[in-house]
């Protein structure tokens, strides 16, 4: 089971949504701030929150750090999710049956 660190990180949209930017590889702070209209010590302190639930690593380079996306604890959370897939997949399918026999 995925560790709560990782969904209280997912629990938040900016934090999702930087993710989502670093799927396409990794930038810097200055780069990720520059997508947000929250300061730059917001954004760091949301990179903070994704680096210790170990969703992204940080590299320094020089004066500046590049952000990368850490995806194993993502592959922990659909690992956990995927039960629950099922459950849906037949609800969706009963409802569609219905839907059908009413046409």
């Amino acid at each position: 089971m995925p560790d709560d660190d990782v969904f209280l990180a997912l629990a938040n949209p900016v934090r999702r949504r930087l993710l989502e930017i670093l799927v396409d590889g990794p930038l810097t702070a200055g780069d990720l701030a520059g997508r947000f209209d929250l300061s730059r010590p917001a954004v760091a302190e949301h990179l903070q929150v994704l680096r210790r639930a170990g969703l992204v690593r940080d590299e320094p380079s020089g004066r500046q750090r590049h952000y990368h996306l850490t995806a194993e604890p993502l592959a922990d959370v659909g690992d956990w999710l995927h039960p629950f897939e099922r459950f849906w997949h037949h609800r969706l399918r009963t409802l569609a049956d219905f839907l059908e026999e009413d046409s």
